[in-house]
């Protein structure tokens, strides 16, 4: 008898745990793991710090060398899947070989949301999305150049702080009121900004790219408020896409991302998908997301593999990411859409927290240099514990005594 084979379509950080976590939880069948860039899989999060300002030492690779050999993993780098055949359960490649399937996981990840009118320039615009794009990029970011960088979110803020660390001249553009609008609450953005303010960023908020042209040499930047911005390099990130081209074509179900259940299975019974290309049901806001972060990578990749194996996965956890900026550790869980958010501590020492809550209940935590703290404010979230406003703000309260109060 044939024993089972597992594909993974996408080698990032998504599918590789996916691969890994299949062999730890036991799977003895056939794992090819499929990955279109030529670097063995790695993690995204450094390519926008450690990579930028210690290439020499950065490391950023999943796992060692020899992994995937001794585990038995078939990995197929600088391979691109052309098509999947959901009757026949294979896939093609664009070389022309089929792999077949009993379970597929995708994790195709996202793209670099284009913005043509920087794209037409050519030379000098760049994005950051893989491991050749920041390698690409460290030349560029040197003392004394003139760096503009349009997208004020996480990736933008910390591609700023590490310019500046590196000597060049920063000018960042940010079409909304204020920088990391989509993820955090407006009293941490403020501060944020003026956080990078005060090591000389410039920050154009609530301004619109209207026009891009080279002049004398340089790239000249028009905002919709008529102000003008010079630069020698231009790098933009405006989001990403879910890639979902291949899940598309297969007629899988996909609105803003492959839509998965919270076992990571498609609207097919044998095809899962994880990571970044996915959007999925949360318990704890009700309603379907797509998080572009490492977390959500690293655990839908583990409930997808268990459940590829009919393992029943573990309970999904508060949602948890980070952010290395201006020599600071900036980490948030649960929803930072909350309405009401509560300072513990004094936010001019550069070490606080922030409580959101929603109708009194907790829903979401920001520590700010206090990362010993997240672990107690997690289980504060998931616990959705009520406490009065008093206590939220006193930072000689015992985070891990409230658990028992809440």
């Amino acid at each position: 008898m044939n024993k089972p084979s597992i594909v993974i379509v996408g080698a990032g950080q998504a599918g590789a745990m996916a691969a890994a976590e299949l062999r730890q939880s036991g799977f003895d069948g056939r794992v090819v793991l499929i990955g279109d860039e030529s670097h063995l899989p790695y993690e995204r999060p450094p390519l926008s710090k450690d990579v930028l300002l210690q290439p020499e030492t950065a490391r950023c690779q999943l796992f060692a060398d020899g992994f995937y050999e001794e585990r038995n993993i078939e990995l197929r780098l600088g391979a691109r899947v052309s098509a999947i055949d959901v009757e026949a359960r294979h896939v093609s490649l664009a070389d022309g070989e089929t792999l077949p399937f009993d379970k597929l996981l995708l994790a195709t990840g996202a793209r670099v949301r284009r913005l043509p009118l920087l794209d037409r320039l050519g030379n000098d615009v760049y994005t950051l999305r893989t491991l050749d794009d920041a390698r690409k990029l460290r030349p560029v970011l040197t003392p004394g150049r003139r760096v503009v960088l349009v997208g004020g979110g996480v990736i933008g803020l910390e591609l700023a702080s590490s310019a500046i660390d590196l000597g060049a001249h920063v000018t960042v553009i940010e079409q909304a009121p204020m920088v990391m609008g989509r993820c955090s609450p407006g009293v941490l953005n403020e501060y944020l900004c003026n956080v990078h303010r005060e090591r000389g960023v410039v920050l154009h908020l609530g301004a619109a790219l209207t026009h891009a042209r080279r002049e004398n040499g340089e790239i000249v930047l028009t905002l919709s408020d008529g102000a003008q911005v010079t630069g020698d390099a231009v790098i933009y990130g405006i989001g990403v896409e879910p890639d979902t081209r291949l899940a598309s074509a297969a007629g899988l179900d996909v609105e803003n991302g492959i839509l998965i259940d919270e076992n990571c299975r498609t609207s097919h019974p044998a095809i899962y998908a994880a990571g970044d290309a996915t959007s999925q049901w949360d318990r704890l806001t009700r309603r379907f997301y797509r998080r572009e972060t490492w977390e959500n990578a690293k655990n839908q990749a583990i409930t997808a593999a268990r459940a590829m194996m009919g393992i029943e996965p573990a309970e999904a956890g508060v949602p948890w990411f980070w952010t290395d900026q201006c020599g600071m550790n900036i980490q948030f869980a649960g929803d930072m859409a909350a309405p009401e958010w509560i300072v513990r501590g004094q936010m001019d020492e550069s070490r606080f927290m922030l409580f959101g809550l929603n109708d009194g209940e907790l829903v979401a935590a920001i520590t700010v240099n206090q990362a010993r703290e997240m672990r107690s404010a997690k289980m504060l979230v998931d616990k959705r514990a009520r406490l009065a406003a008093d206590v939220w703000r006193d930072p000689q309260q015992n985070l891990r005594a409230l658990l028992n109060a809440a």
